[in-house]
Protein backbone atom coordinates (compact mmCIF):
# COMPACT_ATOMS: atom_id res chain seq x y z
CA UNK A 1 0.00 0.00 0.00
CA UNK A 2 1.78 2.39 1.10
CA UNK A 3 5.48 2.33 1.55
CA UNK A 4 7.23 1.89 -1.80
CA UNK A 5 9.32 4.14 -3.18
CA UNK A 6 8.70 4.17 -7.17
CA UNK A 7 6.51 1.33 -6.66
CA UNK A 8 3.32 0.60 -5.51
CA UNK A 9 2.32 -3.09 -3.76
CA UNK A 10 1.98 -5.37 -6.54
CA UNK A 11 -0.91 -7.82 -6.64
CA UNK A 12 -2.27 -7.66 -3.54
CA UNK A 13 0.98 -8.10 -1.48
CA UNK A 14 1.59 -6.27 1.19
CA UNK A 15 4.65 -4.74 0.54
CA UNK A 16 6.64 -1.96 3.17
CA UNK A 17 6.15 1.07 1.65
CA UNK A 18 9.64 1.91 0.74
CA UNK A 19 10.52 -1.71 0.21
CA UNK A 20 10.13 -2.75 -2.93
CA UNK A 21 12.79 -1.02 -5.61
CA UNK A 22 11.66 -1.97 -9.00
CA UNK A 23 13.59 0.99 -10.97
CA UNK A 24 16.39 2.16 -11.06
CA UNK A 25 17.28 4.39 -8.02
CA UNK A 26 18.71 6.93 -10.76
CA UNK A 27 15.61 6.56 -12.71
CA UNK A 28 13.95 10.32 -13.53
CA UNK A 29 10.69 9.12 -12.63
CA UNK A 30 9.11 10.47 -9.33
CA UNK A 31 10.99 9.16 -6.79
CA UNK A 32 8.51 8.41 -3.64
CA UNK A 33 8.53 5.72 -1.12
CA UNK A 34 4.64 6.17 -0.31
CA UNK A 35 1.85 7.72 -2.36
CA UNK A 36 1.10 10.92 -1.77
CA UNK A 37 -2.21 10.39 0.22
CA UNK A 38 -5.49 8.74 -2.10
CA UNK A 39 -8.55 11.31 -1.33
CA UNK A 40 -6.68 14.00 0.26
CA UNK A 41 -6.64 17.59 -0.62
CA UNK A 42 -3.78 19.96 -0.72
CA UNK A 43 -2.45 21.58 2.21
CA UNK A 44 -0.14 24.88 3.36
CA UNK A 45 3.41 23.43 4.57
CA UNK A 46 2.54 26.74 6.95
CA UNK A 47 0.18 25.70 8.33
CA UNK A 48 1.86 22.11 9.58
CA UNK A 49 5.49 23.17 9.43
CA UNK A 50 6.42 19.62 11.51
CA UNK A 51 5.76 17.83 7.84
CA UNK A 52 9.27 16.94 5.94
CA UNK A 53 10.45 15.45 3.07
CA UNK A 54 13.27 13.08 3.31
CA UNK A 55 15.43 13.87 -0.11
CA UNK A 56 18.58 12.96 -2.00
CA UNK A 57 18.89 14.03 -5.45
CA UNK A 58 21.63 11.49 -6.06
CA UNK A 59 19.52 8.72 -5.29
CA UNK A 60 16.23 9.86 -6.75
CA UNK A 61 16.53 12.89 -9.26
CA UNK A 62 15.84 16.59 -8.71
CA UNK A 63 12.31 16.67 -10.30
CA UNK A 64 10.94 16.51 -6.73
CA UNK A 65 13.59 17.91 -4.68
CA UNK A 66 14.92 14.55 -4.87
CA UNK A 67 12.14 13.28 -1.67
CA UNK A 68 11.56 9.47 -1.43
CA UNK A 69 10.04 9.43 2.28
CA UNK A 70 8.31 11.49 4.56
CA UNK A 71 9.19 12.55 7.94
CA UNK A 72 7.80 14.44 11.46
CA UNK A 73 9.97 17.21 13.05
CA UNK A 74 9.82 16.34 17.16
CA UNK A 75 12.61 18.21 17.65
CA UNK A 76 14.76 21.40 16.28
CA UNK A 77 17.16 19.19 15.30
CA UNK A 78 15.19 15.49 15.38
CA UNK A 79 13.06 14.22 12.28
CA UNK A 80 11.48 11.13 12.71
CA UNK A 81 11.24 8.79 9.47
CA UNK A 82 9.79 5.23 8.69
CA UNK A 83 13.23 2.66 9.16
CA UNK A 84 12.68 1.42 6.00
CA UNK A 85 13.06 4.17 4.46
CA UNK A 86 16.64 3.92 5.64
CA UNK A 87 17.03 0.44 4.42
CA UNK A 88 19.77 -0.39 1.04
CA UNK A 89 16.24 -1.65 -0.59
CA UNK A 90 15.37 1.79 -0.84
CA UNK A 91 18.53 3.68 -1.01
CA UNK A 92 20.72 1.19 -3.28
CA UNK A 93 23.15 2.16 -0.81
CA UNK A 94 23.81 2.01 3.34
CA UNK A 95 22.49 5.45 4.11
CA UNK A 96 26.28 6.64 5.10
CA UNK A 97 26.91 6.50 1.65
CA UNK A 98 24.40 8.72 0.48
CA UNK A 99 25.96 12.29 -0.50
CA UNK A 100 23.25 13.82 -0.13
CA UNK A 101 20.76 12.73 2.39
CA UNK A 102 18.82 16.25 3.47
CA UNK A 103 15.13 17.41 5.35
CA UNK A 104 13.41 19.73 3.52
CA UNK A 105 11.57 21.52 5.64
CA UNK A 106 8.89 24.81 5.01
CA UNK A 107 8.62 23.42 1.14
CA UNK A 108 4.85 22.49 0.19
CA UNK A 109 5.70 22.72 -3.76
CA UNK A 110 8.69 20.28 -4.14
CA UNK A 111 9.37 21.94 -7.49
CA UNK A 112 10.21 25.41 -6.32
CA UNK A 113 13.29 26.52 -4.05
CA UNK A 114 11.39 27.90 -1.14
CA UNK A 115 11.79 27.10 2.63
CA UNK A 116 15.31 25.22 3.10
CA UNK A 117 17.28 21.92 2.83
CA UNK A 118 19.29 20.70 5.93
CA UNK A 119 21.66 18.28 5.90
CA UNK A 120 21.73 14.77 7.71
CA UNK A 121 24.55 14.56 9.95
CA UNK A 122 23.38 11.59 11.49
CA UNK A 123 21.38 8.41 10.94
CA UNK A 124 20.09 6.01 13.82
CA UNK A 125 17.53 3.33 12.41
CA UNK A 126 15.84 1.96 15.24
CA UNK A 127 17.29 -2.05 16.51
CA UNK A 128 14.23 -3.32 17.36
CA UNK A 129 13.09 -3.26 13.76
CA UNK A 130 11.85 -6.23 12.16
CA UNK A 131 12.07 -6.17 8.29
CA UNK A 132 10.04 -9.45 8.18
CA UNK A 133 7.14 -8.16 10.50
CA UNK A 134 7.67 -4.63 9.82
CA UNK A 135 7.78 -4.12 13.82
CA UNK A 136 9.49 -1.06 15.49
CA UNK A 137 9.18 0.92 12.28
CA UNK A 138 10.96 4.03 12.54
CA UNK A 139 14.36 5.92 12.42
CA UNK A 140 15.88 8.94 13.93
CA UNK A 141 17.60 11.78 11.62
CA UNK A 142 19.82 14.28 13.40
CA UNK A 143 19.68 17.19 11.38
CA UNK A 144 23.17 19.75 11.15
CA UNK A 145 21.23 22.94 11.84
CA UNK A 146 18.41 22.96 13.86
CA UNK A 147 14.56 23.93 12.64
CA UNK A 148 12.98 26.89 14.13
CA UNK A 149 10.96 25.86 17.36
CA UNK A 150 7.70 26.89 15.71
CA UNK A 151 8.39 23.46 13.56
CA UNK A 152 8.02 20.58 16.56
CA UNK A 153 5.15 18.89 16.92
CA UNK A 154 4.32 17.11 20.09
CA UNK A 155 4.27 13.27 20.49
CA UNK A 156 1.60 10.78 22.31
CA UNK A 157 1.98 8.85 25.00
CA UNK A 158 0.68 6.04 25.78
CA UNK A 159 -3.08 6.32 26.75
CA UNK A 160 -3.38 8.61 25.15
CA UNK A 161 -6.99 9.76 23.83
CA UNK A 162 -5.34 10.33 20.66
CA UNK A 163 -5.04 6.72 20.03
CA UNK A 164 -8.92 6.00 20.82
CA UNK A 165 -10.58 3.89 17.90
CA UNK A 166 -13.14 6.37 15.67
CA UNK A 167 -10.63 9.44 16.97
CA UNK A 168 -10.44 11.63 13.75
CA UNK A 169 -6.60 12.32 12.49
CA UNK A 170 -4.87 13.13 9.47
CA UNK A 171 -1.91 11.79 7.37
CA UNK A 172 0.23 13.94 5.21
CA UNK A 173 2.70 13.53 2.46
CA UNK A 174 3.69 13.45 -1.28
CA UNK A 175 3.07 10.39 -2.20
CA UNK A 176 0.19 8.77 -5.02
CA UNK A 177 -2.74 10.32 -4.80
CA UNK A 178 -4.98 7.50 -6.51
CA UNK A 179 -2.57 4.23 -6.20
CA UNK A 180 -1.69 4.66 -10.15
CA UNK A 181 1.77 6.38 -9.86
CA UNK A 182 0.39 10.27 -10.07
CA UNK A 183 2.54 11.56 -7.45
CA UNK A 184 1.62 14.79 -5.87
CA UNK A 185 3.41 17.67 -6.58
CA UNK A 186 2.07 19.58 -3.41
CA UNK A 187 2.20 18.59 -0.01
CA UNK A 188 -1.17 17.12 0.83
CA UNK A 189 -3.28 15.40 4.09
CA UNK A 190 -5.42 12.94 3.97
CA UNK A 191 -8.35 12.64 7.13
CA UNK A 192 -8.56 8.89 8.28
CA UNK A 193 -10.23 7.27 11.42
CA UNK A 194 -8.07 5.56 14.13
CA UNK A 195 -9.07 1.96 13.54
CA UNK A 196 -9.60 -0.72 16.45
CA UNK A 197 -6.53 -2.60 16.38
CA UNK A 198 -9.15 -5.80 15.46
CA UNK A 199 -9.67 -4.59 12.12
CA UNK A 200 -5.60 -4.73 11.43
CA UNK A 201 -5.24 -8.05 12.72
CA UNK A 202 -8.07 -9.63 10.31
CA UNK A 203 -6.81 -7.92 7.45
CA UNK A 204 -3.08 -8.33 8.41
CA UNK A 205 -2.85 -11.33 10.34
CA UNK A 206 0.29 -12.72 9.08
CA UNK A 207 2.31 -13.49 6.09
CA UNK A 208 5.75 -13.29 4.53
CA UNK A 209 5.16 -9.87 3.93
CA UNK A 210 4.11 -8.52 7.23
CA UNK A 211 1.99 -9.09 10.50
CA UNK A 212 -0.17 -6.43 12.18
CA UNK A 213 1.32 -6.08 15.90
CA UNK A 214 -0.88 -3.98 18.55
CA UNK A 215 1.88 -3.02 20.91
CA UNK A 216 3.97 -1.47 18.23
CA UNK A 217 1.61 -0.87 15.01
CA UNK A 218 -1.02 1.21 14.56
CA UNK A 219 -4.22 0.79 12.03
CA UNK A 220 -6.08 3.95 10.64
CA UNK A 221 -8.04 4.79 7.61
CA UNK A 222 -11.78 4.08 6.81
CA UNK A 223 -13.59 0.84 6.55
CA UNK A 224 -14.91 1.45 3.04
CA UNK A 225 -11.64 2.89 1.53
CA UNK A 226 -11.11 5.68 -0.46
CA UNK A 227 -8.77 7.78 2.07
CA UNK A 228 -5.90 6.49 2.57
CA UNK A 229 -1.73 7.08 2.65
CA UNK A 230 0.32 5.39 -0.69
CA UNK A 231 3.73 4.77 -2.20
CA UNK A 232 5.87 7.84 -1.65
CA UNK A 233 4.51 9.20 1.95
CA UNK A 234 6.49 6.34 3.34
CA UNK A 235 7.57 8.01 7.30
CA UNK A 236 5.09 10.46 7.01
CA UNK A 237 3.02 12.02 10.27
CA UNK A 238 -0.24 10.52 11.65
CA UNK A 239 -1.54 13.43 13.51
CA UNK A 240 -4.78 13.35 16.15
CA UNK A 241 -5.69 16.23 18.26
CA UNK A 242 -2.75 17.86 17.72
CA UNK A 243 -0.66 15.25 18.75
CA UNK A 244 1.66 12.91 16.50
CA UNK A 245 0.45 9.17 17.15
CA UNK A 246 1.94 7.11 14.13
CA UNK A 247 4.48 7.06 11.10
CA UNK A 248 3.30 5.77 7.48
CA UNK A 249 4.92 2.42 7.69
CA UNK A 250 3.01 -0.44 5.56
CA UNK A 251 -0.16 -1.86 4.06
CA UNK A 252 -1.89 -3.56 1.20
CA UNK A 253 -3.06 -1.61 -1.56
CA UNK A 254 -3.82 2.19 -1.94
CA UNK A 255 -7.54 3.21 -0.23
CA UNK A 256 -8.84 -0.27 -0.62
CA UNK A 257 -11.66 -1.06 1.71
CA UNK A 258 -10.53 -3.94 4.09
CA UNK A 259 -7.38 -3.02 4.05
CA UNK A 260 -6.33 -0.11 6.03
CA UNK A 261 -3.01 1.49 6.65
CA UNK A 262 -0.42 0.39 9.28
CA UNK A 263 1.15 3.11 10.94
CA UNK A 264 4.25 3.12 13.34
CA UNK A 265 2.68 3.33 16.99
CA UNK A 266 4.43 6.80 18.38
CA UNK A 267 4.13 5.53 22.00
CA UNK A 268 6.12 2.60 21.31
CA UNK A 269 9.22 3.99 20.14
CA UNK A 270 9.04 7.46 22.13
CA UNK A 271 11.69 6.65 24.33
CA UNK A 272 13.88 6.14 21.27
CA UNK A 273 12.26 9.75 20.20
CA UNK A 274 12.42 11.04 23.45
CA UNK A 275 16.12 10.44 24.12
CA UNK A 276 17.44 11.47 20.86
CA UNK A 277 15.88 15.37 21.21
CA UNK A 278 17.41 15.46 25.22
CA UNK A 279 20.63 14.48 24.58
CA UNK A 280 21.68 15.39 21.26
CA UNK A 281 24.03 18.77 20.75
CA UNK A 282 22.75 19.77 17.38
CA UNK A 283 26.06 20.33 15.67
CA UNK A 284 26.78 23.22 13.86
CA UNK A 285 27.07 22.94 10.42
CA UNK A 286 29.57 24.72 8.00
CA UNK A 287 28.12 26.60 4.83
CA UNK A 288 30.33 24.11 2.95
CA UNK A 289 28.92 20.36 4.00
CA UNK A 290 32.19 18.67 5.71
CA UNK A 291 33.20 15.02 4.12
CA UNK A 292 31.40 13.53 7.09
CA UNK A 293 28.20 15.69 6.66
CA UNK A 294 28.21 14.79 2.94
CA UNK A 295 28.05 10.89 4.84
CA UNK A 296 26.05 10.73 7.70
CA UNK A 297 27.15 8.52 10.11
CA UNK A 298 24.55 5.49 10.69
CA UNK A 299 24.01 3.48 13.65
CA UNK A 300 21.78 0.44 15.30
CA UNK A 301 19.91 1.99 18.23
CA UNK A 302 18.26 -0.14 20.60
CA UNK A 303 14.64 1.57 21.20
CA UNK A 304 14.86 2.24 24.89
CA UNK A 305 18.99 2.22 25.09
CA UNK A 306 20.08 6.16 25.43
CA UNK A 307 21.73 7.51 22.78
CA UNK A 308 25.42 8.10 22.84
CA UNK A 309 26.38 11.23 21.29
CA UNK A 310 28.75 10.09 18.19
CA UNK A 311 32.38 11.86 18.18
CA UNK A 312 32.69 14.63 15.55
Amino acid sequence: MRRGPFVRALSGLLVPLAAAVVLPLTAPAPAVADGVVVGGRPVQVAEHPWVVAVASRDRFGGTRSGQFCGGAVVGPSTVLTAAHCMSEDVLGVPPSRVPDLKVVAGRGDLRTDTGSEVTVSRVRVNEEYDNLTNAGDVAVLTLAKPLPEASVVSMADAGDAAYQPGTEASVYGWGDTTGDGDYARTLRAARVKVLADSVCEQAYPGSADGKYMADSMLCAGEPAGGRDACQGDSGGPLVARGRLIGLVSWGSGCGQAGNPGVYTRISDVLPLASQAQTTEEPPVAPEQPSVAEQHPATEQLPAETPIAPQPN
